[in-house]
């Protein structure tokens, strides 16, 4: 194709070029050029976009997001790719969700859709795209802008420079394929969707605009700190506002940045109570608002305290997966994920093992559960990569940037069941550490594998945590389900335990058999057997299973399963209760209620 175009210039050498993707992977789409968006108008860009798969990356090799619009029959090469028109996909959306052909495809994708723009003096335009499994690169009228690193957090891109006036054409080229220094690497568990599959929005913003607003209650509980970044201003005044609490203050800009800490008394937020208020901030021409609760989580020996209080973690792990939709989710589907948690008897959900939705911790501020939020620092990657430190640690700062306001969130989580090495622990250790800098305000914590010569809990990494995340599945991969009673009998950690992993498979609507491994009646016992264990343990502070639905991954393919980890509480078609639901649902009753008598 275009052999002989000054767009691809030579064509036949590219064919041959292996580092044609280095000019187009600079990661220069980053936390660092996040945008605070509560309370703006947006624009959306969601629909239909034209869609072409590039299983051997032909567009970047012969610049397809160069090519002008033309009608086919003043084309003067023949185009094996057509960025203006045929083929449409919806975003937000999954391509594997979308045609059997695609649904195992990993590699390029390429999207383009137009956008007609009226343009205004000292006006910018900043794209957001909600979430891009896993390399999204952008280009604006032929021009390429960046790309991002990441298949879970948001990234945005000014627009300004290379939009015109009328008609505009913008392209995405998504790529999902598993290497091995990406976050997480090739081997996982749990299905490689690819696509543009959150939200993708437009922005119009004014010369100088907030960037970044941290609102938070101080952890004597006497103030409320607000920290505010500006882009494109280095100084001037900012106005904020709580208009419930009477506090109006003005801020002053130094070199982009502010802070103020306020004397307050919000009530506090709880799973009991949770308390919100507008939080409202101003800067010139630019206004942006959010809605914050305002409470303290901190550590005290083996105790989690919220608020000063001792709490109990009832929880249950969820991944982001849908039967029909795959990883896209909305709010009916959230808004469902937290009404069956609350039947369970929940307050606590660890969202796994990736960055989810914002909705999601939006909708646990307003119905008061608290979150565990993570990174796929997920088993074997490559701990002693730079480039795979640098893909981590960004997606962690996204993270934080995106949830820090939301009082759900009680916990960053920055790993999940990696070895323990001397690369890893360095690895994690910085990643703690830059969780910290960024937030103090919050646990860290990571899923920990416990020494099973020593049936010992035992991790270098846990001195370096607030929260130590312990999977285990005795009673399923590990067949002898005494050695977990020894595990906590000889375990004495200085801190508190939550065991973030527990369960086994159980298979519904005939699938499985009537008794035995993948049985609701296995599962279910291996439930009765665990909670019996665990509620021993006093430096246990909490437990949340695996997992609330069943979900597709493509490591999982015996006749049970079928492609899909049959772990749910709740099978796939999110409706249909397996037995260990009701069991885990008495077990949560019983400990609310011994809670509340400790109350009084």
């Amino acid at each position: 194709m275009l052999e002989r175009s000054s767009v691809a210039e030579n064509a036949l050498q590219a064919l041959h070029d292996e580092d044609y993707d280095r000019p187009f992977n600079l990661q220069n789409l980053n936390h660092a050029t996040m945008v605070f968006t509560g309370g703006r108008e947006t624009v959306s860009l969601d629909g239909d976009w034209n869609f072409c798969v590039d299983l051997l990356d032909t567009g970047l090799r012969q610049k397809w997001y160069a090519m002008q619009p033309a009608a086919p029959i003043e084309r003067t090469e023949p185009w094996d790719y057509d960025p203006y028109m045929g083929e449409t996909v919806p975003v937000p959306s999954n391509w594997a969700m979308l045609k059997e052909k695609w649904y195992f495809f990993e590699g390029s994708a390429w999207y383009t859709r137009p956008l007609d723009l009226d343009l205004h003096e000292g006006r910018r335009l900043v794209l957001r795209v909600g979430a891009a499994q896993y390399d999204c690169k952008v280009f604006l009228n032929g021009v390429f802008l960046g790309n991002h690193y990441g298949g879970s957090t948001p990234f945005f891109v000014e627009l300004t420079e290379h939009a015109r006036a009328g008609r505009n054409w913008l392209m995405l080229c998504v790529n999902n394929s598993r290497t091995r220094d990406r976050v997480p690497m090739r081997n996982t568990d749990w299905f490689n969707y690819g696509g543009v599959y959150r939200e993708v929005e437009l922005f119009d913003l004014p010369q100088a605009f907030i960037s970044d607003a941290f609102i938070r209650l101080s952890g004597d509980g006497e103030r409320i700190e607000i920290d505010v970044e500006a882009n494109g201003a280095a100084d001037g005044e900012i106005r904020v506002a709580i208009p419930e609490l009477g506090i109006d203050a003005m801020l002053h800009l130094d070199n982009g940045k502010a802070h103020a800490a306020l004397a307050a008394a919000p009530e506090r937020w709880s799973p009991e109570s949770p308390r919100l208020y507008d939080v409202e901030i101003r800067m010139g021409e630019d206004f942006v608002r959010d809605r914050v609760g305002f409470r303290t989580i901190e550590r005290r020996g083996t105790d989690i305290l919220l608020n000063g209080r001792p709490i109990w973690l009832r929880g249950i792990s969820v991944h982001e997966d849908d039967d029909a939709l795959g990883k896209v989710t909305n709010e009916t589907d959230l808004r469902r994920r937290f009404a069956h948690a609350r039947e369970l008897g929940c307050n606590f959900l660890r969202l796994a093992h990736y960055p989810h939705h914002e909705r999601a911790a939006e909708i646990a501020d307003e119905m008061g559960f608290l979150l565990w939020e993570e990174i796929p620092v997920y088993w074997a990657i490559d701990f002693a990569n730079p480039d795979t430190y640098r893909d981590a640690e960004n997606q962690l700062l996204e993270l934080i940037r995106r949830d820090r306001n939301r009082a759900s969130v009680v916990i960053w989580s920055i790993g999940n069941e990696n070895p323990d090495t001397d690369a890893r622990l360095s690895f994690m250790c910085g990643l703690a550490d830059a969780a910290r800098a960024s937030d103090p305000t919050r646990l860290v914590a990571a899923a920990c594998l416990v020494n099973h010569q020593k049936l010992k809990i035992e991790d270098r990494l846990a001195a370096h945590l607030d929260v130590i995340g312990i999977n285990e599945y005795y009673g399923w991969y590990d067949e002898d389900f005494d050695e977990l009673g020894v595990i906590g009998a000889n375990s004495a950690p200085d801190r508190p335990v939550v065991i973030s992993e527990t369960g086994a498979d159980g298979a519904t609507g005939g699938l499985g058999p009537e008794e035995g491994l993948f049985s609701e009646a296995y599962m279910a016992e291996v439930y009765r057997k665990q909670i019996e264990t665990l509620r021993a343990l006093d430096y246990v502070k909490g437990i949340s299973p695996w997992i609330l639905y069943d979900f597709r991954v493509e490591r999982r393919q015996n006749i049970f399963q079928l492609g899909f980890n049959r772990k749910g509480l709740i099978a796939a078609d999110k409706a249909t209760k397996k037995e260990a639901f009701g069991i885990l649902a008495a077990f949560y009753g019983e400990r609310a209620a011994a809670e509340k008598r400790e109350d009084r």
